[in-house]
């Protein structure tokens, strides 16, 4: 199970960039239940859930920016440029948004959630890092090949966001993917587009 990407790259000048949403749904809170006069949702009475919610989260973070990024306008080689820095920029973000959420979990409460969330956290950031380069070139580049090269690591970049499987670190523990199969956050994530 994985969240569902969907990224489209178009060239122009040879090489242009684009991106469609993901057809993610807004997040989904927990349901809650009522315990006499305080009201204590599921995740909270159980501590693997509630890190599994966080988790989740985080990743659906990264949906929803991935979801609203900004087009590239590829009718001139210095628009397709311009526009793919600020799409990179958004991508950027988005990435660091994430890894600071997830870092910010705290311990997991079952062996193996650490290790997957810092696996989570070195994919994030060596995908963030990438794009931050094209970003740098994109910006500095007056030569058209440099910026073909360039606009064709963006695509690089954005297919590495496509394969990306966030909640992988959930599902390699079992008793994360067992807690992350009944937080409706969670199983948003995984729903197959219709």
């Amino acid at each position: 199970m994985r969240p569902r990407f969907t990224v489209l790259a178009a060239l122009a000048t040879g090489i242009g960039l684009g991106l469609a949403g993901c057809g993610q749904q807004p997040a989904v809170t927990s349901h809650a239940r009522q315990e006499g006069l305080a009201t204590v949702s599921a995740s909270e009475a159980d501590p693997t859930s509630a890190w599994a919610e966080g988790y989740c989260d985080a990743a659906g973070g990264l949906v929803r920016t991935l979801a609203a990024l900004p087009s590239v306008d590829p009718s001139t080689p210095q628009q397709a440029s311009r526009t793919s820095n600020d799409l990179m920029a958004s991508v950027s973000e988005g990435l660091k948004r994430t890894s600071a959420a997830l870092a910010s979990l705290g311990p997991a409460p079952v062996d193996g959630g650490d290790a997957s969330r810092t696996a989570a956290v070195a994919q994030l950031d060596g995908i963030r890092a990438r794009a931050d380069d094209v970003r740098r070139r994109l910006e500095s580049s007056a030569d058209p090949e440099a910026t073909k090269t360039a606009l064709r690591d963006a695509r690089t970049s954005l297919d590495e966001l496509d394969r990306l499987d966030l909640l992988r670190g959930l599902n390699d523990v079992p008793q994360l993917a067992s807690a992350s199969s009944r937080i409706p956050i969670c199983q948003d994530l995984v729903k197959q587009p219709r």
